[in-house]
């Protein structure tokens, strides 16, 4: 099973600073650090280090090439990660002492990707594969009708979540993987968004797989120092679905995806703090514990 990930690509600049800033407030930044990122790039570069096969289809800008080979050099194939015009995207991130953030996104080349392009990737896919969306590109809506017509799982992401959600074809979603709001957002949606399979990420209190006609599947959340809590989700979402691509059953993916999102925590940055495979391995077997 291969994962077709239609995904953004940015470049991150991360602001580190004593608290987030609110309305109508000024603060200075102590630290700045310019990163590779997008939800999309960090979902692709988790998959592959979580050891998938891995698509990322999506756009870039000319001032992106060095993210392309960054993708390539952790295993996924680029070949319909497309070059344009425009700028590639980029978000701007907050950080603040406890390592929350808050973050600023602007799609740029992520908004030119166009539905011949899409079908053009997906034509390459085989019945039974997946196809991942997040809603920071263009084209999603074309991307999930042509993936179910050929028989792929489509697993979408609805971040950032806002009201262009409900105008998709949320009914073709296999299964959405959110964190609370987005949860929340999908339920106050109703119809076959409230009632479809979810993955939920709730920080500190653990995850949980709730599918229709079973009972829920919980996994508490491994207690770790978090520094940044940038990329958990992307990490998180990319070791469950190449967890259960190897064939891990339900509790075991949800188990090893949380350790995961557990060691990104503890590091700065987005794509960087994703750990490899080895890296989870010894994690688990330690119990859940850090090695020095």
């Amino acid at each position: 099973m291969d994962v077709w990930n239609l995904g953004s690509v940015n470049i991150d600049r991360v602001y580190s600073l004593d608290h987030l800033v609110a309305r109508g407030e000024t603060e200075s930044a102590y630290h700045l650090e310019e990163l590779p990122g997008g939800k999309g790039f960090n979902q692709s570069i988790a998959l592959a280090r979580a050891g998938a096969r891995v698509h990322h289809v999506g756009a870039i800008g000319p001032d992106g090439a060095h993210l392309a080979a960054m993708l390539r050099r952790h295993g996924v194939d680029t070949a319909h990660l497309a070059t344009v015009s425009e700028p590639t995207g980029h978000a701007i991130i907050m950080v603040d002492g406890d390592g929350y953030n808050s973050i600023v996104v602007f799609a740029a080349a992520n908004g030119a990707v166009g539905p011949e392009a899409v079908r053009a990737a997906l034509a390459l896919a085989a019945p039974g594969d997946v196809l991942l969306c997040q809603n920071e590109t263009s084209a999603v809506a074309e991307a999930m009708r042509e993936a179910k017509n050929r028989g792929l799982r489509v697993v979408f992401n609805p971040s950032p979540f806002d009201p262009s959600v409900g105008e998709l074809p949320l009914e073709l979603v296999d299964l959405f993987v959110v964190n609370e709001n987005e949860e929340a957002g999908l339920l106050a949606l109703g119809g076959p968004a409230a009632a479809a399979a979810r993955v939920v990420t709730r920080g500190e209190d653990g995850c949980e797989s709730v599918a229709p006609g079973r009972e829920p599947v919980r996994v508490p959340a491994f207690r770790v120092n978090a520094v940044d809590t940038t990329a958990a989700g992307d990490t998180f979402t990319g070791y469950y679905l190449a967890a259960l691509a190897a064939g891990a059953d339900e509790e075991a993916a949800l188990r090893r995806a949380s350790a995961a999102a557990a060691i990104a925590v503890t590091r700065r940055g987005a794509a960087p703090s994703v750990p490899d495979a080895r890296e989870v391995d010894a994690f688990l077997a330690a119990g859940g514990a850090l090695r020095p």
